[in-house]
């Protein structure tokens, strides 16, 4: 028999023979009760005792459903943030969309024009337009006129100085300032 007390046991901790640690007895204080004030205080204190960690634990069911509610409060916040945020990115990605396609309409207009500008530049389509729209013809040599200039030039030259200030320094300012006192 010894042997069996003795023997491993898989997946459970082994046997004590003899407990480690006993506790100690309370020790408990009678008074003597000779009237009915002593008994109803001590049932008093008792109900009282007894009612108290019942408080405490309410109190405490209270903080903890507090704390849930909270808790639940500030995950229900930050999904509603995360999706404000992904609903301003997708209608800030669909403008962005919209306005790349009126970019590639307004560029094909613009292509547009600048082909027919470039076909209207021709001097084939710009005499053909000052014939009939205008009705315009081509000089004839009886209707020139030639004018003799003299060789004089029209153009004055200017005969001011042109002073550059370029910004200096507040030191090179105080410098030049002392240079043209002495």
């Amino acid at each position: 028999m010894a042997g069996r007390n003795y023997a491993y046991q898989y997946e459970t901790s082994p046997r004590k023979l003899k407990p480690e640690y006993t506790r100690p007895a309370k020790k408990v204080q009678k008074k003597k009760s000779t009237a009915r004030k002593t008994t109803a205080k001590k049932v008093d204190k008792a109900v009282i005792k007894k009612k108290e960690p019942v408080k405490a634990k309410v109190q405490s069911d209270g903080k903890v459903k507090v704390i849930v509610f909270g808790k639940a409060v500030l995950l229900f916040a930050i999904i509603f943030l995360l999706l404000f945020r992904n609903a301003q990115i997708t209608g800030a990605f669909s403008e962005i969309q919209s306005l790349k396609a009126a970019k590639t309409t307004i560029q094909k207009e613009n292509d547009q024009l600048e082909i027919s500008i470039q076909n209207s530049i021709n001097l084939n389509n710009i005499e053909q337009a000052a014939k009939s729209l205008l009705g315009m013809q081509k000089l004839s040599s009886k209707q020139t006129v030639y004018i003799n200039l003299p060789k004089k030039d029209y153009v004055e030259q200017r005969t001011e100085e042109v002073i550059i200030d370029e910004e200096s320094s507040f030191f090179e300012m105080i410098k030049g300032k002392l240079m043209n006192i002495f």
